[in-house]
């Protein structure tokens, strides 16, 4: 059984597929799926997915690239809205210095004060760090977080990888590995140890090799899967089984709801 750590299923484009997908992904040993929010506004529509569709979990923050829609006060919801069933961390939450991002004196307000929810809720994080990982870790350090969870999409070195590592997260593995130039993403994920990495597709974004300019969905974590099998010379099914492993140990809660 495979899950997608990161899955935006709550997104428009899914909205016609979005059950036909459901049992296209069961049928394909894609049994769980954690979908992280962006904005503040997507927050009531999650909430109402994830009480139809079981196999979901969800959490909630404010997506650094998207803060220009985002106001201070939204951020006072935060820790209510994460103490509802199936609720397993707080994200999509980080600093992004892609080119036309919010000024990062707002992005750093922002994280800070949802690092500091987080905390005080004991919850895990879904980090985004594009082009940001020695600042967001400067920030963790800062804001003493030290409950774990997931850097989204890491592509960044060994030497970064081991430094969110040793603060209790993980690193999340999509589609970026399934490109044969990608080397040092193949020669980051051979280095690690069977407990760093959990497994994701960030659908509908992120298409894997050989899908550019379509959208992404879950069904590609087998795809991913085997690709990872590669490159670390390992079977498929000890990916399946270490991923799950390493996802329920840094989300606790994942399955709270159904003991």
């Amino acid at each position: 059984m495979f899950i997608d750590s990161h899955c935006h299923l709550d997104f428009d484009v899914f909205d016609e597929q979005r059950d036909s997908l459901m049992l296209s992904c069961l049928e394909n040993k894609v049994a769980g799926f954690l979908v992280p929010a962006t904005t503040f506004v997507s927050w009531p529509k999650l909430a109402t997915l994830i009480k139809r569709y079981p196999e979901w979990r969800a959490a909630y923050g404010l997506h650094p690239y998207f803060l220009a829609e985002a106001s201070l006060d939204q951020i006072d919801f935060l820790a209510e809205q994460c103490d509802t069933p199936r609720v397993v961390a707080v994200g999509e939450i980080g600093l992004d210095c892609w080119p036309n991002a919010v000024d990062m004196r707002i992005q750093l307000d922002f994280f800070s004060r949802q690092l500091k929810i987080a905390k005080s809720l004991k919850l895990p994080v879904i980090l985004h760090a594009r082009k940001s990982y020695d600042l967001v870790f400067k920030c963790l350090r800062e804001t003493g977080f030290n409950d774990g969870g997931v850097v989204h999409a890491f592509n960044g070195s060994i030497e970064q990888a081991k430094r969110f590592i040793d603060l209790g997260f993980v690193l999340g593995i999509g589609g970026t590995v399934t490109y044969p130039r990608a080397h040092k993403a193949h020669r980051v994920l051979a280095s690690l140890s069977d407990k760093a990495f959990i497994l994701e597709t960030d659908s509908p974004d992120m298409p894997l090799h050989g899908f550019q300019g379509k959208n992404n969905t879950p069904l590609s974590i087998p795809l991913i899967a085997q690709c990872v099998a590669m490159i670390r010379e390992e079977s498929e099914e000890h990916i399946a089984v270490q991923t799950y492993d390493n996802l329920l140990r840094v989300f606790p809660r994942w399955n709270e709801d159904l003991l």
